[in-house]
Protein backbone atom coordinates (compact mmCIF):
# COMPACT_ATOMS: atom_id res chain seq x y z
CA UNK A 1 0.00 0.00 0.00
CA UNK A 2 1.54 3.19 -0.84
CA UNK A 3 -0.25 6.79 -0.05
CA UNK A 4 0.45 9.44 -3.08
CA UNK A 5 -0.39 13.15 -2.20
CA UNK A 6 -1.69 14.92 -5.26
CA UNK A 7 -2.36 17.73 -3.05
CA UNK A 8 -0.77 20.58 -5.56
CA UNK A 9 -3.79 22.93 -7.47
CA UNK A 10 -3.34 21.46 -11.16
CA UNK A 11 -4.61 23.13 -14.18
CA UNK A 12 -3.26 26.18 -15.62
CA UNK A 13 -1.19 29.33 -13.46
CA UNK A 14 -4.31 30.99 -13.64
CA UNK A 15 -6.43 28.22 -12.89
CA UNK A 16 -4.29 27.86 -10.07
CA UNK A 17 -4.28 31.33 -8.91
CA UNK A 18 -7.74 31.32 -8.95
CA UNK A 19 -8.27 28.41 -5.96
CA UNK A 20 -5.20 30.11 -4.18
CA UNK A 21 -6.65 32.69 -3.96
CA UNK A 22 -9.95 31.82 -2.62
CA UNK A 23 -8.20 29.65 -0.55
CA UNK A 24 -6.43 32.97 0.81
CA UNK A 25 -9.97 35.17 1.24
CA UNK A 26 -11.60 31.51 3.28
CA UNK A 27 -8.55 31.65 5.36
CA UNK A 28 -8.95 34.71 6.60
CA UNK A 29 -12.18 34.77 7.23
CA UNK A 30 -11.96 31.78 9.31
CA UNK A 31 -9.34 33.50 11.90
CA UNK A 32 -10.81 36.70 11.77
CA UNK A 33 -14.32 36.30 11.42
CA UNK A 34 -16.02 38.76 11.27
CA UNK A 35 -14.43 40.82 8.48
CA UNK A 36 -14.90 43.23 6.05
CA UNK A 37 -13.49 43.22 2.26
CA UNK A 38 -11.35 46.02 2.74
CA UNK A 39 -9.46 44.34 5.68
CA UNK A 40 -8.65 40.90 3.39
CA UNK A 41 -7.26 42.91 0.71
CA UNK A 42 -5.38 44.68 3.01
CA UNK A 43 -3.51 41.44 4.51
CA UNK A 44 -3.71 39.37 1.77
CA UNK A 45 -1.90 41.70 -0.92
CA UNK A 46 -4.97 41.16 -3.09
CA UNK A 47 -6.99 44.17 -4.96
CA UNK A 48 -10.23 45.19 -3.24
CA UNK A 49 -11.82 44.04 -6.43
CA UNK A 50 -10.36 40.90 -6.36
CA UNK A 51 -11.57 40.13 -2.86
CA UNK A 52 -15.09 41.51 -3.91
CA UNK A 53 -15.04 38.96 -7.12
CA UNK A 54 -14.16 35.89 -4.63
CA UNK A 55 -16.46 37.06 -1.49
CA UNK A 56 -19.21 36.92 -4.15
CA UNK A 57 -18.89 33.54 -5.59
CA UNK A 58 -18.13 32.08 -1.61
CA UNK A 59 -21.74 33.86 -1.06
CA UNK A 60 -23.59 32.34 -3.96
CA UNK A 61 -21.42 28.39 -2.55
CA UNK A 62 -22.83 28.85 0.95
CA UNK A 63 -18.84 28.78 2.52
CA UNK A 64 -19.71 32.59 3.68
CA UNK A 65 -22.71 34.72 5.05
CA UNK A 66 -22.93 38.64 5.56
CA UNK A 67 -22.30 39.11 9.45
CA UNK A 68 -23.84 42.82 10.19
CA UNK A 69 -22.16 45.86 9.38
CA UNK A 70 -19.17 47.18 11.79
CA UNK A 71 -18.81 51.50 11.67
CA UNK A 72 -15.46 52.05 10.49
CA UNK A 73 -15.30 56.19 11.45
CA UNK A 74 -16.30 58.42 8.48
CA UNK A 75 -18.11 57.14 5.75
CA UNK A 76 -21.08 53.77 5.85
CA UNK A 77 -20.49 51.21 8.11
CA UNK A 78 -18.33 48.28 6.26
CA UNK A 79 -20.02 45.17 5.63
CA UNK A 80 -18.50 42.04 7.51
CA UNK A 81 -18.64 38.40 6.91
CA UNK A 82 -17.90 35.00 8.62
CA UNK A 83 -18.35 31.56 7.64
CA UNK A 84 -21.27 29.60 6.87
CA UNK A 85 -20.03 26.49 9.19
CA UNK A 86 -23.96 24.87 7.42
CA UNK A 87 -22.67 25.60 4.03
CA UNK A 88 -20.45 22.76 3.60
CA UNK A 89 -18.98 19.18 5.42
CA UNK A 90 -16.74 16.74 5.42
CA UNK A 91 -16.70 13.13 6.12
CA UNK A 92 -13.95 11.62 8.11
CA UNK A 93 -13.18 7.75 8.12
CA UNK A 94 -10.81 6.35 11.23
CA UNK A 95 -9.70 2.32 10.19
CA UNK A 96 -8.12 0.70 13.16
CA UNK A 97 -7.39 -3.01 13.36
CA UNK A 98 -10.05 -4.27 15.03
CA UNK A 99 -12.82 -0.94 14.58
CA UNK A 100 -14.03 1.96 12.31
CA UNK A 101 -15.05 5.31 13.50
CA UNK A 102 -16.99 7.79 11.32
CA UNK A 103 -17.71 11.64 12.03
CA UNK A 104 -19.36 14.39 9.66
CA UNK A 105 -17.75 17.32 10.54
CA UNK A 106 -19.25 21.18 9.27
CA UNK A 107 -17.40 23.93 7.72
CA UNK A 108 -16.94 25.45 11.31
CA UNK A 109 -15.59 21.96 12.97
CA UNK A 110 -18.57 21.57 14.45
CA UNK A 111 -19.68 17.65 14.65
CA UNK A 112 -22.93 16.93 13.43
CA UNK A 113 -22.55 12.67 13.49
CA UNK A 114 -19.97 9.79 14.86
CA UNK A 115 -20.49 6.32 15.16
CA UNK A 116 -18.05 3.28 15.78
CA UNK A 117 -18.22 -0.05 13.75
CA UNK A 118 -16.89 -3.55 14.86
CA UNK A 119 -14.42 -4.95 12.04
CA UNK A 120 -14.42 -8.98 12.02
CA UNK A 121 -11.70 -8.90 9.00
CA UNK A 122 -9.30 -5.79 8.15
CA UNK A 123 -8.73 -6.45 4.53
CA UNK A 124 -9.76 -4.25 1.68
CA UNK A 125 -13.16 -5.55 0.74
CA UNK A 126 -14.43 -5.77 4.51
CA UNK A 127 -12.86 -2.28 5.35
CA UNK A 128 -14.89 -1.08 1.98
CA UNK A 129 -18.41 -2.52 2.95
CA UNK A 130 -17.95 -0.97 6.60
CA UNK A 131 -16.71 2.82 5.14
CA UNK A 132 -19.65 2.41 2.90
CA UNK A 133 -22.56 1.59 5.41
CA UNK A 134 -20.99 4.55 7.56
CA UNK A 135 -21.27 7.00 4.42
CA UNK A 136 -25.05 6.15 4.02
CA UNK A 137 -25.65 6.46 7.89
CA UNK A 138 -23.69 9.74 8.42
CA UNK A 139 -25.42 11.39 5.55
CA UNK A 140 -29.19 9.83 5.32
CA UNK A 141 -31.41 11.59 7.87
CA UNK A 142 -29.43 14.87 8.50
CA UNK A 143 -30.38 16.89 5.68
CA UNK A 144 -26.56 16.39 4.64
CA UNK A 145 -27.98 15.21 0.95
CA UNK A 146 -28.82 18.81 0.72
CA UNK A 147 -25.46 20.30 2.00
CA UNK A 148 -22.46 20.34 -0.17
CA UNK A 149 -20.02 17.35 1.36
CA UNK A 150 -16.76 18.36 -0.21
CA UNK A 151 -15.38 14.99 0.42
CA UNK A 152 -13.91 12.66 2.75
CA UNK A 153 -10.90 12.16 4.81
CA UNK A 154 -9.80 8.61 5.39
CA UNK A 155 -7.25 7.60 8.09
CA UNK A 156 -5.44 4.70 8.39
CA UNK A 157 -2.44 3.60 10.40
CA UNK A 158 0.99 3.67 8.93
CA UNK A 159 3.57 3.11 7.67
CA UNK A 160 2.62 2.95 4.38
CA UNK A 161 4.49 1.09 1.60
CA UNK A 162 6.67 -2.38 2.15
CA UNK A 163 9.40 -0.94 4.59
CA UNK A 164 11.08 -2.31 7.31
CA UNK A 165 8.87 -1.96 10.16
CA UNK A 166 5.50 -2.57 7.95
CA UNK A 167 3.01 -5.72 8.74
CA UNK A 168 3.77 -6.51 11.80
CA UNK A 169 1.85 -6.63 15.51
CA UNK A 170 -1.68 -5.35 16.28
CA UNK A 171 -1.09 -2.59 14.53
CA UNK A 172 -1.16 -3.75 10.89
CA UNK A 173 -3.82 -3.99 8.49
CA UNK A 174 -3.85 -7.44 6.38
CA UNK A 175 -3.88 -7.19 2.51
CA UNK A 176 -3.47 -3.79 1.28
CA UNK A 177 -0.54 -4.76 0.11
CA UNK A 178 -1.30 -4.41 -3.82
CA UNK A 179 -4.03 -2.01 -3.34
CA UNK A 180 -4.87 1.58 -4.26
CA UNK A 181 -6.71 2.83 -1.02
CA UNK A 182 -7.20 6.19 -2.23
CA UNK A 183 -9.29 4.60 -5.76
CA UNK A 184 -11.12 1.98 -3.44
CA UNK A 185 -12.53 4.83 -0.75
CA UNK A 186 -13.22 6.88 -3.79
CA UNK A 187 -15.26 4.09 -5.20
CA UNK A 188 -16.53 2.92 -1.97
CA UNK A 189 -17.78 6.48 -0.94
CA UNK A 190 -18.57 7.83 -4.24
CA UNK A 191 -16.88 10.91 -3.58
CA UNK A 192 -12.91 12.57 -3.36
CA UNK A 193 -11.28 10.99 -1.11
CA UNK A 194 -7.80 11.62 0.82
CA UNK A 195 -5.90 9.21 2.66
CA UNK A 196 -3.40 10.27 5.49
CA UNK A 197 -2.31 8.46 8.42
CA UNK A 198 -4.01 8.87 12.33
CA UNK A 199 -1.24 10.75 13.65
CA UNK A 200 -1.12 14.02 11.25
CA UNK A 201 -4.91 13.47 10.78
CA UNK A 202 -5.23 13.84 14.49
CA UNK A 203 -2.87 16.76 14.80
CA UNK A 204 -4.79 18.90 12.47
CA UNK A 205 -8.18 17.79 14.20
CA UNK A 206 -6.77 19.54 17.36
CA UNK A 207 -5.90 22.56 15.10
CA UNK A 208 -9.07 23.00 13.41
CA UNK A 209 -11.01 22.57 16.36
CA UNK A 210 -9.00 21.56 19.97
CA UNK A 211 -5.90 22.72 21.41
CA UNK A 212 -4.03 23.90 19.20
CA UNK A 213 -6.54 26.50 17.89
CA UNK A 214 -4.35 29.52 16.59
CA UNK A 215 -0.53 27.55 16.91
CA UNK A 216 1.17 26.86 13.67
CA UNK A 217 4.04 24.56 15.07
CA UNK A 218 2.94 21.80 16.98
CA UNK A 219 3.72 18.29 17.79
CA UNK A 220 0.86 15.66 18.68
CA UNK A 221 1.50 11.79 19.72
CA UNK A 222 -1.48 9.96 18.61
CA UNK A 223 -2.40 6.83 20.91
CA UNK A 224 -3.88 4.33 18.29
CA UNK A 225 -3.06 1.06 18.70
CA UNK A 226 0.62 1.59 18.29
CA UNK A 227 2.08 5.73 18.65
CA UNK A 228 2.03 8.23 16.02
CA UNK A 229 3.61 11.54 15.78
CA UNK A 230 1.70 14.35 13.84
CA UNK A 231 4.12 17.28 13.00
CA UNK A 232 2.70 20.45 11.84
CA UNK A 233 5.29 23.57 11.06
CA UNK A 234 3.81 26.55 9.91
CA UNK A 235 0.36 25.83 9.59
CA UNK A 236 1.55 23.07 6.91
CA UNK A 237 1.48 19.18 7.73
CA UNK A 238 4.81 17.35 7.66
CA UNK A 239 4.42 14.19 5.38
CA UNK A 240 7.61 13.01 4.57
CA UNK A 241 8.60 11.45 1.10
CA UNK A 242 6.39 8.61 1.35
CA UNK A 243 3.57 9.77 4.07
CA UNK A 244 5.72 8.28 7.17
CA UNK A 245 6.90 11.24 8.49
CA UNK A 246 6.17 10.61 12.44
CA UNK A 247 6.63 6.72 13.21
CA UNK A 248 8.21 7.80 16.82
CA UNK A 249 6.52 4.60 18.20
CA UNK A 250 9.67 2.70 16.65
CA UNK A 251 12.17 5.41 17.42
CA UNK A 252 14.61 3.18 20.02
CA UNK A 253 14.62 5.07 23.25
CA UNK A 254 15.93 1.97 24.98
CA UNK A 255 18.75 0.10 23.48
CA UNK A 256 18.68 -3.96 23.71
CA UNK A 257 15.18 -3.75 25.63
CA UNK A 258 12.16 -4.66 24.99
CA UNK A 259 11.50 -7.16 21.49
CA UNK A 260 9.11 -4.91 19.28
CA UNK A 261 7.18 -6.57 16.35
CA UNK A 262 8.78 -4.97 14.04
CA UNK A 263 12.32 -6.73 15.23
CA UNK A 264 13.79 -3.82 16.60
CA UNK A 265 14.32 -3.86 20.42
CA UNK A 266 13.97 -0.95 22.93
CA UNK A 267 11.37 0.64 20.63
CA UNK A 268 9.15 3.54 22.15
CA UNK A 269 5.80 1.58 20.83
CA UNK A 270 7.00 -1.21 23.93
CA UNK A 271 6.90 1.50 26.53
CA UNK A 272 4.31 3.84 25.75
CA UNK A 273 1.51 2.83 24.16
CA UNK A 274 -1.92 0.61 23.63
CA UNK A 275 0.26 -2.35 22.92
CA UNK A 276 2.41 -1.93 26.33
CA UNK A 277 -0.08 -1.51 28.56
CA UNK A 278 -2.52 -4.59 26.85
CA UNK A 279 1.06 -6.22 27.66
CA UNK A 280 0.94 -5.21 31.04
CA UNK A 281 -2.27 -6.20 32.15
CA UNK A 282 -2.12 -9.42 29.97
CA UNK A 283 0.86 -10.44 32.35
CA UNK A 284 -1.40 -9.71 35.48
CA UNK A 285 -4.29 -11.54 33.74
CA UNK A 286 -6.62 -8.47 33.30
CA UNK A 287 -7.22 -8.59 29.48
CA UNK A 288 -8.55 -5.52 27.92
CA UNK A 289 -10.58 -4.54 24.64
CA UNK A 290 -10.93 -1.12 24.34
CA UNK A 291 -10.38 2.82 25.93
CA UNK A 292 -13.41 1.93 27.83
CA UNK A 293 -11.89 -0.75 29.60
CA UNK A 294 -8.70 0.84 30.38
CA UNK A 295 -10.86 3.86 31.78
CA UNK A 296 -12.60 1.55 33.87
CA UNK A 297 -9.28 -0.01 35.52
CA UNK A 298 -8.02 3.85 36.30
CA UNK A 299 -11.35 4.74 38.26
CA UNK A 300 -10.96 1.39 40.14
CA UNK A 301 -7.23 2.45 41.14
CA UNK A 302 -5.27 -0.98 38.99
CA UNK A 303 -2.43 -1.23 40.39
CA UNK A 304 -0.88 -2.97 37.29
CA UNK A 305 -2.05 0.51 34.84
CA UNK A 306 -0.97 2.82 37.57
CA UNK A 307 2.56 0.93 37.66
CA UNK A 308 2.45 0.56 33.77
CA UNK A 309 2.17 4.60 33.91
CA UNK A 310 5.34 5.27 36.01
CA UNK A 311 7.23 2.60 33.59
CA UNK A 312 6.25 4.65 30.31
CA UNK A 313 6.65 8.26 31.74
CA UNK A 314 10.53 7.71 31.58
CA UNK A 315 10.86 6.61 27.60
CA UNK A 316 7.86 9.08 26.94
CA UNK A 317 9.56 12.12 28.43
CA UNK A 318 13.09 10.97 26.91
CA UNK A 319 11.22 11.33 23.25
CA UNK A 320 9.13 14.32 23.75
CA UNK A 321 12.37 15.81 24.33
CA UNK A 322 14.00 14.26 21.37
CA UNK A 323 10.90 15.82 19.88
CA UNK A 324 11.44 19.16 20.94
CA UNK A 325 14.85 19.70 20.09
CA UNK A 326 14.25 18.34 16.60
CA UNK A 327 10.86 20.59 15.61
CA UNK A 328 10.69 23.64 18.17
CA UNK A 329 7.15 23.12 18.71
CA UNK A 330 5.18 25.71 20.30
CA UNK A 331 3.60 22.52 22.27
CA UNK A 332 3.58 18.58 22.11
CA UNK A 333 0.13 17.38 22.53
CA UNK A 334 -1.05 14.05 23.70
CA UNK A 335 -4.26 12.46 22.42
CA UNK A 336 -5.88 9.44 20.58
CA UNK A 337 -7.23 6.41 22.06
CA UNK A 338 -6.51 6.90 25.35
CA UNK A 339 -8.68 8.45 28.69
CA UNK A 340 -8.44 11.48 29.30
CA UNK A 341 -7.81 10.45 32.58
CA UNK A 342 -4.72 8.28 31.95
CA UNK A 343 -3.16 11.06 29.54
CA UNK A 344 -3.35 13.72 32.52
CA UNK A 345 -1.82 10.82 34.37
CA UNK A 346 0.93 9.98 32.36
CA UNK A 347 1.43 14.03 31.93
CA UNK A 348 2.04 14.55 35.59
CA UNK A 349 3.90 11.69 35.64
CA UNK A 350 6.68 13.07 33.05
CA UNK A 351 10.30 14.55 33.97
CA UNK A 352 11.12 16.40 30.93
CA UNK A 353 14.60 16.52 30.40
CA UNK A 354 15.99 20.15 31.03
CA UNK A 355 18.33 20.24 27.96
CA UNK A 356 15.47 21.22 25.77
CA UNK A 357 14.64 24.02 23.52
CA UNK A 358 11.94 24.03 24.88
CA UNK A 359 12.77 24.69 28.31
CA UNK A 360 12.65 28.90 28.05
CA UNK A 361 11.10 31.13 30.38
CA UNK A 362 7.68 33.05 28.95
CA UNK A 363 6.11 30.13 27.12
CA UNK A 364 2.76 30.64 26.42
CA UNK A 365 1.63 26.76 25.95
CA UNK A 366 2.28 23.99 28.09
CA UNK A 367 5.51 21.84 26.86
CA UNK A 368 2.99 19.08 26.95
CA UNK A 369 -0.85 19.08 27.29
CA UNK A 370 -3.95 16.86 26.09
CA UNK A 371 -5.85 16.63 23.21
CA UNK A 372 -9.31 18.17 23.38
CA UNK A 373 -11.01 16.21 20.45
CA UNK A 374 -10.94 12.94 22.60
CA UNK A 375 -11.11 9.04 21.44
CA UNK A 376 -12.43 10.22 17.87
CA UNK A 377 -9.48 12.31 16.83
CA UNK A 378 -8.81 11.12 14.24
CA UNK A 379 -11.58 10.38 12.71
CA UNK A 380 -12.80 14.06 13.15
CA UNK A 381 -8.83 14.57 11.71
CA UNK A 382 -10.05 13.25 8.70
CA UNK A 383 -12.94 15.18 8.19
CA UNK A 384 -10.54 18.56 9.29
CA UNK A 385 -8.10 17.30 6.58
CA UNK A 386 -10.81 17.74 4.03
CA UNK A 387 -11.67 21.91 5.79
CA UNK A 388 -8.07 22.66 5.89
CA UNK A 389 -7.56 21.74 2.29
CA UNK A 390 -10.80 23.57 1.41
CA UNK A 391 -9.59 26.70 3.72
CA UNK A 392 -5.87 26.90 3.76
CA UNK A 393 -3.55 27.83 0.88
CA UNK A 394 0.22 26.73 0.06
CA UNK A 395 2.59 28.04 -1.42
CA UNK A 396 2.85 25.73 -3.83
CA UNK A 397 -0.14 26.62 -5.49
CA UNK A 398 1.27 29.32 -6.37
CA UNK A 399 4.12 28.34 -8.43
Amino acid sequence: MKIVHPRRIVGSNAERTRLHNRQVVLGHVRERQPIGRAEIARISGLSTQAVSNIIAELEEDGFIVEAGRQSAGRGLPVLQYRLNGDGAAALGIEVRPDAMFGALVNLAGETLFTTREALPKNDPKTVADVARRIRTVALHGRNAEKQDILGAGVVMPGPFGKVGISGAGQTALHGWEETDPVALFENALDMAVVVENDATAAAVAERVRGVASGLRTFCFIYFGAGLGLGVVNDGEVQRGAFGNAGEIGHVIVTPGGRQCACGNKGCLETYASRISVRSKLACAGVEIGSATDIEKLYEAGNPHLMAWIGEAAGPLSQAIGMIENLFDPETVILGGAMPDEVLDHLIRALHLPGGSVAAREGRVSPRVQRGACGRLTAALGGAALVIHDTITPRIAAKT
